[in-house]
């Protein structure tokens, strides 16, 4: 009974600090929010703060539909009075249902469709690439063809032999390279032996070609080893197969002369590319090759535009963090969190908002893997009627997430110029884009509250 009472007295109180505008009636216990307001004729809005102008006053349409008046009357409860015209990829009375996008297999070449809002997204095996796998990125990019210089290149270390008069140093691990001494070699005591390709510019790489050599008639080749990756020569990620919690070993070479190719999944984008051997025979010696294309080779730069996945979900809730959330009244059920952040989210709570009002707070993004970006679009919410918007914002990135720069104006951090109300859209672009796997809104300055919904921009190319 006591329980009962509590549940009771908790329910009722969502009524007494809650205000239903316009003679509108709170009830509880309907559905699964706390309470709904019931709203007198010619009100709605979650409030009852919002008046109905005519049949398409508030847009009934859903998934950014638009309304189409077929009567001057005010709509009531009768469907008749207006038309839905469904953006591409939903249909329905009131465009609520999804098309499956990937019932027409438009992902070729093994590329494996995952069905969004309004939208597909295609997971290209190597080396394709593409909005459809139709792409091949499989350009040998100059280590055999010497298009990589011996300056791009280097090691942990170099192995001298004959008394020191032979270097196998770091410019000599071309692919098919020949002469006595033609290939890098680690020195003997290395414990942690690398070798690193600077490529100059930030490349997509989809494989590499590797092989051993004959040192003094003896076969020496890498039998296995691991990828790292940088965009700045300071922070390295580890390659892994996407799922996987562990670094990807890959299966090197088998004699001294043969090649190997291992294609990487998914491509990596990246400037620098590492080559860290995990088990060797008799010593770490090796040739190779690079393969990969240049980033806008396949690119149309001024399409590169696509929702990244905040609305349509695919980014999940897992993959949105940031540094606080703010909770109406201190409930929990009313807590603000970062997965809320999506544009044009609905709800009570239908956005990200902060718990302090200062600029150390944010919200940061995990695309799971490296993706360009060029722009972003933001929007605010409202707090039982209050309008709260972000106005001014910066925005950092990383490869990693432990090392971030910021994006900039000049010789300044640039602030993007955000939102005036609590509804509209506000698009800002990244000039230039940039190539990140973690996105960092920073907001400057705002309205009422730190609240936000978002949409990335940009293209995994």
């Amino acid at each position: 009974m006591r329980c009962l009472r509590v549940v009771y007295l908790a329910r009722r109180n969502y009524c007494e600090v809650n205000l239903c505008h316009n003679g509108g009636t709170c009830v509880t216990g309907v559905g699964d929010d706390p309470f709904i307001c019931i709203c007198s004729d010619g009100f709605t809005g979650d409030t009852c703060n919002l008046t109905e102008t005519g049949p398409c006053g508030p847009n009934p349409c859903r998934n950014d539909g638009s309304c189409e008046v077929i009567s001057p009357t005010r709509r009531g409860d009768v469907f008749s009075l207006y038309i839905c015209r469904c953006q591409p990829g939903f249909d329905g009375a009131h465009c609520q249902i999804n098309i499956n996008d990937c019932a027409n297999l438009p992902c070729k070449n093994k590329g494996v469709c995952r069905d969004l809002e309004g939208d597909y997204t295609c997971q290209c095996p190597s080396p394709y690439v593409g909005k459809q796998c139709h792409l091949r990125c499989t350009s040998l990019l100059g280590m055999e063809g010497g298009g990589i210089v011996d300056s791009q290149i280097s090691a942990s270390s170099v192995h001298y032999g004959v008394l020191g008069l032979q270097t196998w140093g770091p410019g000599l691990a071309r692919l098919n390279n020949q002469g006595i001494v033609n290939a890098w070699t680690s020195a003997a005591d290395d414990r942690n032996p690398w070798i690193e390709v600077n490529m100059g510019k930030t490349m997509r790489l989809t494989g590499i070609i590797t092989q051993g050599a004959s040192r003094m008639g003896s076969a020496e080749y890498i039998k296995a080893f691991k990828i790292a990756t940088s965009f700045d020569g300071a922070a390295y990620s580890t390659h892994r197969v996407d799922g996987q919690r562990t670094d990807k070993v890959f299966v090197g070479n088998i004699d001294n002369e043969s090649t190997k190719t291992n294609l990487f999944e998914p491509p990596i984008v990246a400037q620098y590319i590492r080559v860290i051997p995990v088990v060797c025979h008799k010593a770490c010696t090796l040739r190779m090759e690079l393969v990969g294309c240049e980033l806008n080779v396949h690119s149309n730069v001024t399409g590169c535009s696509e929702p990244m996945g905040m609305k349509s979900r695919l980014v999940s809730d897992s993959q949105l963090t940031a540094s606080s959330a703010h909770r109406t009244w201190g409930i929990d059920s009313f807590t603000w969190l970062p997965q809320f952040a999506r544009l044009d989210k609905t709800g009570k709570t239908n956005a990200w908002a902060a718990a302090t009002h200062n600029r150390s707070e944010w919200i940061q993004v995990d695309l799971e893997k490296t993706k360009r970006l060029t722009g972003i679009i933001t929007q605010g919410a409202k707090d039982f009627g209050v309008m709260q918007f972000v106005s001014m914002f910066k925005v950092a990135h990383s490869g990693d997430g432990q090392s971030w720069s910021m994006v900039t104006e000049g010789l300044k951090d640039k602030i993007f110029q955000g939102n005036v109300d609590n509804h509209s859209h506000k698009k800002n672009v990244f000039a230039p884009a940039f190539y990140a796997r973690y996105v960092r809104v920073v907001p400057w300055e705002w309205h009422e509250r730190i609240t936000l919904r978002m949409e990335l921009l940009g293209c995994d190319d």
